[in-house]
């Protein structure tokens, strides 16, 4: 099994095969052994030995470790949801209306908005050609026109600002 762990902000990858661990790429020998009657486990790695009491955190996968009398919060994932949840935290890193953005090199063929217009999410503001075809770049959020980067005619290239968009006032 493949976990990629978050050790006090630094990323390591871990796969488990029985008695040996790879660790970023370097297999070691390793045990675990409970200390009866205690929250205790003694870890060994090839010749060193460990003390760690380990408590389960707030959420899926994370856990607040005493490694020999020194505190480490971890997250353990497996790679699957590792890369659930970085999809989900750059995708919810966005509040707010984002500007729009060529998505490609073309030539923009018609500007739908103006300065102080209010758009709704889903709203075609910009037609741009590119390859020979006509391409209707949506808002994602509601917002309003705060400034129009892109005209009729003008060629613009991939990641252009076409629109910058505001907040809806309230």
């Amino acid at each position: 099994m493949k976990y990629v762990v978050d050790v006090n902000g630094d990323r390591v990858t871990v796969e488990l095969d029985g008695a040996q661990v790879l660790i970023d790429g370097e297999r070691l020998e390793v045990a675990l052994t409970p200390v009866a009657g205690t929250p205790v486990r003694l870890v060994r790695i090839g010749e060193q030995v460990h003390r760690i009491v380990a408590r389960r955190g707030a959420s899926r996968g994370h856990w607040v470790l005493d490694v020999d009398g020194t505190r480490v919060v971890a997250e353990a994932l497996d790679e699957r949801m590792r890369a659930i949840k970085d999809l989900t935290a750059a995708s919810a890193s966005a509040s707010g209306p984002a500007p729009l953005l060529a998505p490609m090199p073309g030539l923009v063929v018609r500007v739908a908005v103006a300065v102080g217009d209010p758009v709704s999410a889903g709203q075609g503001l910009v037609v741009i050609e590119a390859m020979k075809m006509e391409n209707e770049l949506r808002t994602t959020a509601a917002g309003v026109v705060t400034a129009i980067r892109a005209a009729p005619g003008q060629a613009v290239e991939k990641g252009a600002v076409l629109v910058e968009l505001g907040p809806v006032p309230a």
